[in-house]
């Protein structure tokens, strides 16, 4: 039996989703994995072997809930993922570089010459993974940056149904402008869907030019059942 297709690409616009990203800080992306796709990747977790290590986030006050980083080498469809995606990327990438005056910041166009970068810095661990919640369960507002070589992007995609598997569990993104208020965006994908979003900052356009907005993402409680997702980093880790 032949494995599920990764990414569903006639579902993907990737001019509109950039557009999106670039306007707002991020981009919901529907359909982008088959159901068959989420239940294989979510049946990971019970795998330990295929990763490198587990955090029980209430331990380290990040919230409640556990996940686990994938170790190298990905599964297929993870580094198919990873792969694919990021040179998609790249190029919004290099001009939020350029309008944040990051001038000696440029981002190769595949992501294997990104991560020999990361690797020959020091940050060699993996950085993909799988996160697993229950009643009760939350993921605090945070960024997840783990070294000096970052990249400004990230994605997660939702392996279970809102409103079957789990009930709850929204995802949440927080911006946050110089001298404001915070925006805060809440978010119900269904299953196989995707958001890509900034991990750290990104450039806003105003009167004296482009100013930082620091983003943040979490994850309200859950209040029923199990909601599994997989989140793609594209920068190794120290």
């Amino acid at each position: 039996m032949s494995a599920p297709a990764p990414i569903r690409e006639q579902a993907i616009d990737w001019k509109r989703a950039c557009a999106c990203l670039d306007e707002r800080g991020y981009a919901l992306m529907p359909g982008m994995l088959a159901k068959e796709a989420c239940e294989e990747i979510a049946g990971y977790y019970g795998d330990d072997q295929r990763f490198r290590s587990r955090v029980e986030m209430s331990r380290h006050s990040f919230g409640q809930g556990e996940y686990k980083y994938f170790t190298y080498p990905l599964p297929g469809i993870v580094q198919h993922l990873r792969s694919s995606i990021y040179p998609q990327l790249a190029p919004l990438a290099n001009q939020w570089a350029e309008r944040l005056s990051m001038q000696s910041t440029r981002y190769p166009e595949n992501l294997s010459d990104f991560i020999e970068r990361c690797h020959r810095v020091g940050q060699k661990r993996p950085t993909p993974l799988l996160l697993k919640y229950g009643a009760g369960d939350f993921n605090c507002l945070h960024q997840d940056l783990y070294g000096a070589v970052v990249f400004p992007f990230q994605v997660t995609l939702f392996l279970s149904q809102c409103g079957k598997d789990f009930r709850g569990g929204e995802f949440v993104l927080a911006e946050q402008r110089p001298r404001r208020q915070s925006r805060v965006e809440v978010l119900s994908p269904n299953q196989g869907d995707a958001v890509i979003f900034s991990v750290h900052h990104r450039p806003v356009r105003g009167a004296r030019g482009n100013y930082r907005a620091n983003l943040r993402h979490g994850v309200s409680t859950i209040h029923s059942g199990q909601r599994y997702t997989l989140g793609i980093i594209f920068h190794d880790a120290q």
